[in-house]
């Protein structure tokens, strides 16, 4: 016979302290104790501010990505354009700034897609993705220092195709398409 499941409830702090500032990230270390056992355990907590990704579509129903080199798995990497929320500034800022920086796109007001936290079993941030209609080309770009990009536009069409054929592979971008194919059905 099946055990019976506790029901889970949040493990109280008894201390936390910043052990590492990595300039984009501090690494947290908190001691919590268990409501089921009472005894302390000892967790690492990422804290990164919030970030953004941008689903721009064309009127010709493309969809405006990017290609860009990825420290972490020394890949380049087939990603929608987006990042971090600067201070002060809100996800709803954030998109179209990134997508004109990024690929010299703009276009319609940006629309809330949803969010989702990047990895809550270490990290404390959550990841916004915003939609942006008729987008055209209007800027030039203005790449951070540590970035270089190249523009793709990709038929929506092709989405699902990229993405189970590992050409999309980026865990936050196939959540960012998969949340908004749910919402619009745009993808088939």
């Amino acid at each position: 016979m099946p055990t019976e499941t506790p029901n889970i409830k949040p493990w109280p702090l008894k201390r936390s302290e910043i052990v590492g500032d990595f300039k984009i990230f501090k690494v947290r270390s908190d001691n919590r104790i268990s409501p089921r056992t009472g005894k302390e355990h000892q967790f690492y907590v990422i804290e990164s501010v919030d970030w953004c990704n941008v689903i721009a579509i064309t009127k010709d129903d493309e969809l405006v990505m990017v290609e860009q080199y990825r420290q972490g798995t020394s890949l380049i990497e087939l990603e929608l354009p987006g990042g971090m929320v600067d201070p002060g500034e809100q996800p709803i800022e954030t998109a179209p700034r990134e997508l004109r920086e990024e690929t010299g796109y703009a276009g319609d007001k940006p629309e809330s897609v949803g969010f989702v936290y990047a990895n809550p079993a270490i990290m404390d941030n959550k990841v916004f993705t915003f939609l942006i209609r008729n987008v055209a080309l209007k800027h030039d770009t203005e790449f951070d220092a540590g970035e270089d990009l190249t523009v793709r536009l990709i038929p929506i069409k092709n989405i699902p195709k990229l993405i189970l054929e590992g050409k999309i592979r980026h865990s936050l971008m196939v959540a960012a398409l998969a949340k908004f194919n749910y919402l619009t059905k745009s993808i088939n």
